[in-house]
């Protein structure tokens, strides 16, 4: 089965989608091996830019790689508005498989046409999204989402608000949620950790909300770990710099920045707890990586967040301050409910696994091709 993946989500910052995009290829490639017996899968690794090379790595082998200098904004243009030019033409080859990580399809002539949607955070706040997001995915996606031959999402909440919100029947959306990293849990907490935050600096993660929950814990005058805000500022991150600057926060709360995935890790080794307050997730990388790691979470209880903590962690209104404030205080002075916490999470984080997630996947790919060769695939343009 000859399958392209879109690979441009992870080519500059591997944050969540490109996290996902870039441990999918890897998890495709180790499953299904393209010496193996019966159908193998040959995968191509297709990406395209004008600054940014496909730079080939040892999770790359067994892919073909295909790197065209094009500028995004204008493939993306020619893409999503003309629908031209089919993959086909572009590579110069032919696919069973076209795989877009992001809403809107890959064009195709031939080839059964699979895209990802992680959330529809979009529809309800396009003004908090930019670029081709804030161009193209509202007015393009109910359409695109019908014409697809099968939809992947992350989580169950997802899948309900594709078809809720796009009409889209359920037996053509399919749950292929995230893996866990391969770390061993950390021996022990560090004592002197601080309070991480790790995500893109967006509306939707509602940095206000964890900076005034911040504060009321700083009004406590006990002794308060330092917060590290990890991740790349959008332009909504401007007021939240500037407050960090002055006080109250001065010297207590500090942005760092993106976070190279090789480092990750020991990014998380150094936290007391990991916060994540947003108001929406389509699943929530950081919370399956943090418990994987051992360390404790506290986050909302919207969006797809539950599904992935369960038990392991409380869950909060994302607009009461002060229920932030209450979960993080007792996360940080209650050992014995740390600990129990700790466990949970460290137990749930071995139900997701990257394996399992390349065979359902691999799954779609395969009722995909089958029903374009029957005629029963969705019409492509």
């Amino acid at each position: 089965m000859r399958v392209l993946i879109d690979y441009r989500p992870a080519l500059r910052a591997r944050s969540g989608v490109g996290e996902y995009t870039h441990q999918l290829v890897k998890a495709l490639l180790e499953s299904y091996p393209a010496s193996a017996t019966g159908d193998p899968l040959a995968l191509t690794v297709f990406s395209s830019s004008w600054k940014d090379r496909l730079v080939d790595t040892p999770d790359f082998r067994g892919a073909d790689a295909i790197d065209k200098r094009v500028p995004v904004s204008l493939l993306n243009f020619a893409w999503h508005r003309l629908g031209w030019p089919p993959i086909e033409q572009l590579t110069g080859r032919d696919f069973d498989v076209t795989h877009s990580l992001h809403p809107l399809l890959l064009p195709a002539r031939h080839a059964a046409q699979v895209i990802t949607i992680h959330d529809l955070y979009f529809l309800a706040h396009p003004e908090r999204t930019r670029a081709e997001i804030r161009r193209d995915y509202p007015a393009l996606a109910r359409d695109h989402a019908h014409r697809a031959a099968r939809i992947i999402v992350p989580s169950q909440f997802t899948a309900i608000e594709v078809e809720r919100q796009l009409g889209v029947a359920a037996e053509r959306i399919a749950i292929c949620p995230p893996g866990a990293p391969n770390w061993d849990p950390r021996p022990a907490p560090p004592p002197d950790g601080y309070v991480l935050f790790f995500s893109t600096l967006e509306g939707r993660k509602n940095v206000g909300g964890l900076l005034d929950a911040y504060e009321r814990l700083m009004a406590r005058g006990k002794p308060l770990p330092e917060l590290v805000l990890a991740g790349n500022a959008t332009e909504e991150a401007r007021p939240w710099l500037d407050r960090i600057v002055h006080a109250p926060l001065a010297g207590h709360v500090r942005h760092i920045g993106y976070v190279n995935p090789a480092n990750r890790q020991a990014l998380y080794g150094g936290a007391r707890l990991l916060v994540m307050p947003s108001f929406e997730e389509g699943f929530g990388i950081p919370v399956l990586e943090a418990m994987t790691c051992g360390v404790p979470v506290v986050a909302s209880d919207r969006g797809a967040l539950p599904e992935v903590l369960g038990d392991a962690g409380p869950l909060v209104n994302p607009h009461e301050p002060d229920e932030i404030a209450g979960a993080m205080a007792r996360m940080l002075d209650d050992e014995s409910y740390r600990s129990a916490c700790v466990s949970k999470g460290s137990l749930r984080s071995r139900q997701f696994n990257w394996h399992r997630t390349a065979r359902l996947v691999y799954d779609v790919y395969q009722q995909a091709a089958e029903d374009r060769q029957s005629g029963r695939g969705a019409r492509t343009r």
